[in-house]
């Protein structure tokens, strides 16, 4: 990995073959998105921006020789580039990798409030995207699948804003992840914008989270459970942190973070919820600053 960090960001065209290459390669949004942000982070703003534009005409031209959709591969490459490379250069710009991500998060829950401000009753809109999944399905011989969706339809709708806002941001912030963690490969990159081990969304995402989780319970307002989900769930990505940083402390084998790792595809929010919740109280107690004293300490006896 390190050699092809390295090869990336070696000459322009490198980097346009790149965006290109892996923008048609099985599994192309994380793949495109790491390049890219890869990229932002080692060349900054405006070389990224030309590769991207030369990358998205050389795919439209071989979208018209083999008849495809040029403008499906344009959506795509927008799809996949644009947020990852504003994430990107906001790190980049400050510095901290913790800073960008601690305003994603705040875009996030600004877009749940949005999605309620702008589609009115979340309910309707999803029993209607669900109507239409299920018709899709039908059409393409997954009857079987058609049928549970239409089955879990009523416990799944109230759900389907939380989970739309809480999985798309998880995916652009862990392609941009991977991407910074490919850029410090590079010579002397290592830790340029913070460390991930170090994330911590703070204590004003924290009360956030605890006040309207509260007031949820108290009105059963709809808008603030999805509020306060979503805001929940973000710790699942301190967490992950915690375990880097006690892997890294010496405080945990190897062999556990690699496990999580192993277990995050399988388990999913099986080990997202904890992890949140160890993200969360973290934030609160801080716990790595605390284990870090009581080292200082220990050595200075």
């Amino acid at each position: 990995m390190r050699a092809i960090a390295a090869w990336l960001v070696d000459r322009p065209r490198n980097g346009v073959f790149g965006l290109a290459t892996t923008l048609l390669l099985p599994m192309s949004p994380i793949l495109s998105g790491m390049v890219m942000a890869h990229l932002v982070f080692a060349n900054g703003i405006r070389v990224p921006v030309v590769q991207a534009l030369v990358a998205g005409s050389v795919l439209a031209v071989i979208a018209l020789v083999m008849n495809v959709s040029a403008i499906q591969i344009a959506v795509s490459a927008l799809t996949w580039w644009v947020p990852v490379f504003l994430l990107a250069a906001l790190a980049g710009y400050w510095r901290s990798m913790t800073l960008a991500l601690q305003v994603s998060a705040i875009v996030a829950l600004l877009g749940t409030l949005g999605f309620f401000v702008v589609v009115g009753d979340p309910i309707a809109y999803w029993n209607n995207v669900i109507t239409a999944s299920v018709q899709v399905l039908g059409q393409a011989g997954l009857q079987r699948q058609a049928d549970m969706l239409l089955n879990n339809q009523a416990q799944i709708v109230p759900q389907m804003t939380m989970l739309f806002v809480s999985i798309i941001w998880t995916f652009y912030v862990v392609v941009t992840l991977l991407g910074y963690a490919l850029f410090q490969l590079l010579p002397d990159m290592d830790g340029v914008n913070g460390r991930f081990c170090d994330l911590n969304f703070g204590r004003v995402i924290a009360v956030l989270m605890a006040v309207t989780s509260v007031a949820a319970v108290l009105t059963g307002s709809a808008w603030l459970q999805n509020v306060g989900f979503v805001s929940f769930i973000i710790f699942w990505l301190q967490g992950l942190a915690v375990i880097h940083w006690l892997q890294a402390a010496a405080k945990l084998p190897s062999f556990v973070l690699i496990m999580v790792y192993a277990s995050l595809p399988i388990l999913n929010a099986l080990l997202v919820v904890p992890l949140a919740v160890l993200g969360y109280t973290d934030a609160w107690f801080d716990f790595r600053t605390r284990i870090g004293m009581k080292k200082k300490t220990r050595l200075e006896k």
